[in-house]
């Protein structure tokens, strides 16, 4: 998809990064968006960056593409630094932005040649064909934008950020608002551009989509890195397992030997147990059920999700 002389270890490499808003009413106090933030995208990675509202997501975003202008740190792009070279590191990146910025008076095709002419991309050098097919949109290639659905639009905006073949893709909450088929039609284009060698860089308030999706996941809170690493990293951070255990006869409170382990009774039937699995083997937990006469049956376990370990971090940080 794309083509480069050299290809650096991390797509992307922030070092010490700070903002700082002015405060924009009298006696207000400034606004500190982003605090020392370290980060590197390895290349050809598909990277997911978590965070609650405010967290400064977008501030990153608008700063790597030079929207925005830092107070602090350095921010290299392909190994091309923003402070060096600002318009070539813009040339390496494509930004799909949370709003739809399509018009509707021109056909999809007619929207990437013209975007594709604001980048300088020679004629026989554009891809238009090529990304209408990667995005699933060449039947629609020749109709006016204004007959596309919201999911096309959005699909029309990711091949509109591929024009200039840009080795890293940043995708900023590029799900919100389309419905669950949608949702996973976009999940395939985005993994399908990874596969081509794309670097993508992707921001969701969708937990299960990072889980899905990306290899490796960092979460910024209140302008802060909180948890960097790959995804089997962090849910192993909160090595934690629910356990539901039913059992064949009513209980009126929780058997003495089992209130020590934390064991919460549901209803009369149902024991609910939140443990980590490192510490009690689920033989000696069973058996500590057993030897008060109770005969289990059935067992429910539910294991440590992206959004458990994003909570535990964001809500205690």
């Amino acid at each position: 998809m794309f083509e480069n002389d050299h290809h650096p270890r991390n797509a992307l490499e922030v070092q010490g990064l700070s903002k700082v808003y002015a405060p924009t009413r009298r006696k207000a106090e400034p606004k500190e968006a982003l605090h020392d933030l370290t980060l590197s995208v390895p290349r050809g990675s598909l990277f997911g960056l978590l965070g609650p509202n405010g967290a400064g997501k977008s501030t990153l975003i608008n700063i790597i593409a030079g929207l925005t202008i830092k107070t602090a740190g350095t921010v290299k792009v392909w190994d091309t630094s923003i402070d060096d070279d600002l318009r070539r590191a813009q040339s390496l990146i494509g930004v799909v932005p949370q709003e739809l910025n399509i018009d509707a008076f021109f056909t999809p095709r007619e929207i990437l040649t013209f975007q594709a002419g604001l980048y300088n991309v020679p004629s026989k050098e554009r891809l238009t064909g090529e990304l209408l097919e990667i995005v699933g949109l060449t039947e629609m290639a020749d109709i006016s934008s204004r007959a596309l659905s919201g999911g096309m639009r959005r699909r029309l905006m990711v091949a509109k950020a591929m024009v200039h073949r840009p080795p890293v893709l940043i995708l900023d909450e590029p799900t919100a608002g389309v419905d669950v088929e949608l949702r996973r039609t976009l999940w395939d284009q985005i993994r399908k551009l990874r596969e081509n060698g794309t670097t993508v860089l992707l921001t969701t308030h969708y937990i299960e989509e990072a889980q899905t999706l990306c290899d490796q996941i960092a979460i910024l809170n209140q302008g802060r890195l909180i948890a960097n690493g790959s995804k089997e990293s962090l849910l192993s951070k909160l090595d934690k397992k629910k356990f539901t255990i039913t059992i064949d006869r009513d209980l009126r409170e929780v058997p003495p030997n089992l209130r020590p382990h934390g064991w919460i009774l549901e209803g009369t039937r149902k024991l609910h147990l939140n443990e980590r699995p490192t510490q009690t083997p689920l033989g000696q937990m069973l058996l500590a059920i057993q030897v008060n006469g109770l005969n289990i049956t059935d067992i429910v376990t539910q294991e440590t999700s992206l959004e458990d370990v994003f909570l535990d971090l964001t809500q205690n940080a």
